[in-house]
């Protein structure tokens, strides 16, 4: 199992959760952010790799907009998110 970010993200990107993440599977940090993904934001959000996510949650507290979750408990209207986490690390 492994935990996703969700809608809620898009747009926030408050990396409170890349700060907590004892595996450092939550990208992309702001470090890493490029002149391009500050210009469109509103567009983007944080991605957890399900390769190395540990299931620990200790990203899910630190999420000011409750967007992050179990992939076993997500809202069915969230459930797209998988395939795009996913994605990202491809």
């Amino acid at each position: 199992m492994t935990h996703v970010i969700t809608d809620p993200c898009i747009a926030v990107c408050d990396t409170a959760c890349v700060e907590v993440c004892p595996v450092d599977c939550i990208h992309p940090t702001k470090e890493e952010w490029s002149d391009d993904y500050k210009a469109s934001l509103e567009k983007k959000q944080l991605y957890i790799n399900p390769e190395e996510c540990i299931d620990c949650g200790a990203c899910v507290p630190e999420c000011p907009v409750e967007a992050i979750y179990p992939d076993d408990t997500l809202p069915d209207d969230q459930e797209h998110q998988i395939a795009i986490n996913e994605e990202y690390y491809n």
